[in-house]
Parts: C-alpha cells; sequence; structure tokens
C-alpha cells in the first residue's frame, strides 16, 4: 500500500528537496507540500495521510504545536477518522529542545536534515508503519538526555512489574531499536505475536507510543546507554542488528 506524506518547511528549497527524495519511491506519495506548521495541520485534516514529515521550527505554528495537534486528535476534520498520522520531525541540530518538546508531543521520529537520502525514506516508512525513528548518529545521546529529564506523561518505574518476562524482554529489544520483524526473528515468533506484545505494554504502562516506551526502558535502568541486545542462537548472532530506532 502506498505511504501518503505531506511535508512542511519554511525553506522552499528544503521542501522542493525533501518532495524529489521521496517521490523517487514508488511505496510513498507526497500529497501535500506547505511553508507552516498551520497549514501542515490543515493539510493533515485536507489529506488525511499516513505520516507527516515536519520542520521542527517553522514560522506561524512550530513543528512542536504542529506534533501535538495533529497526534492528539483536536483536528477539525468532519470525518471523525480516529487514525492520527504519525509525524517525523526534523532538525538541523542533533541536541535540540525543540526536537525534545516534539518527541513528547507525539512525534514518533527525529531525523537530522544532513541525513542520507535513503534514511529520509526508511524513516517515513518506519513511522508510517508505527515504528519508532531516532537518527542513528544521535540515538544514544538524544535518549539519555531524553530520559533523564522529568516528564509526568510517563508511569513511575515500578509500573514494569505489570509487564509479564516476555513483554519485558520485548520492551528491551525495542530499546535496543530493533522494530517487530527484527524482535520476531531475536525471540523465533510470529510478527503478529510481537505487535501484540507490543500494544499490551503500551497500555499496560499508559504509553502513547513505542518512543515513550523506549524512554522509559532507559530512565527506569532495564537497560543502560552502550548495552548490547541479548544475545540469541538465531541469524543475529555474529553480526549487531541494524539500528531502526
Amino acid at each position: 500500500m502506498t505511504i501518503r506524506a505531506i511535508l512542511a518547511d519554511d525553506e522552499p528549497l528544503v521542501l522542493g528537496g525533501l518532495s524529489m527524495l521521496l517521490s523517487v519511491d514508488p511505496d510513498i506519495e507526497v500529497v501535500a507540500q506547505v511553508g507552516d506548521g498551520q497549514a501542515a495541520v490543515r493539510a493533515v485534516e485536507e489529506f488525511h495521510p499516513d505520516v507527516a514529515v515536519l520542520d521542527v521550527r517553522m514560522p506561524i505554528m512550530d513543528g512542536v504545536e504542529a506534533t501535538r495537534r495533529i497526534t492528539s486528535g483536536e483536528l477539525d476534520d468532519d470525518t471523525h477518522d480516529p487514525a492520527s498520522p504519525s509525524v517525523l520531525v526534523l532538525s538541523t541540530f542533533n541536541i535540540d529542545e525543540a526536537v525534545f518538546a516534539a518527541l513528547r508531543a507525539g512525534a514518533s521520529g527525529f531525523l537530522l536534515k544532513d541525513a542520507a537520502p535513503r534514511d529520509l525514506r526508511t524513516a517515513t516508512k518506519a513511522v508510517a508503519a508505527g515504528n519508532a525513528w531516532l537518527d542513528p548518529a544521535v540515538a544514544r545521546n538524544l535518549i539519555a538526555e531524553f530520559a533523564a529529564r522529568p516528564d509526568s506523561a510517563l508511569p513511575p518505574p515500578e509500573d514494569l512489574r505489570l509487564l509479564t518476562p516476555r513483554e519485558r524482554e520485548v520492551l528491551i529489544l525495542m530499546a535496543h531499536g530493533l522494530n517487530n520483524g527484527e524482535i520476531a526473528a531475536h525471540l523465533v515468533v510470529g510478527e503478529g505475536t510481537v505487535k501484540t506484545h507490543v500494544s499490551r505494554i503500551l497500555m499496560k504502562l499508559g504509553l502513547r507510543d513505542r518512543t515513550q516506551a523506549v524512554v522509559m526502558a532507559y530512565r527506569s535502568q532495564l537497560i543502560s546507554i552502550g548495552a548490547q541486545p541479548p544475545s540469541t542462537a538465531n541469524s543475529f548472532v555474529g553480526r549487531p542488528p541494524e539500528r531502526r530506532w
């Protein structure tokens, strides 16, 4: 199925470049290009995309507020479609207060503007599929900074006791950056089973998305910065899994 995307950036050359980079992928259709966050919200209401790719700093309404409105279901939408698009935020800076705010507002991913073109396409597909994506160049630092900051939206670490041993294992693998397919291969289970575990983790912990789950895993010290994924007897042995975040 084709992924429908809207793009928002206040620099016309950057906006055109993003559109060209995504449009070369036959699985992605750019349905709207706008220059500010307010226009991005309107475009989401009009076109019902799967993904909104937003510059985090824009005039009129920045990417943080646009993200909050897009993911919170507060759109002026007569269709009452409960499915909000995923948001991928872009930034020139790798550690940026606006990026932290956008992730807290509900963004599913963060990518640096100097990333490789293939990373933009991969990140767009990842968040469209319901996965989290953090730019691999800064993921560890970003998570460490983010996890160290107070966030009343996250449950206390002791709530991890609500998880079954298998759910904790899935959460650890999520925090290591594995997507659902990689977790399924790692645990030698079906991808549908992994999706069920992920849904139950989010439900039990009262979390909005995978990004919050990853932050909670680090903040609760379920996993530490620099830790390696648990070893397994399957195909991941002998090579590290590709980081998806």
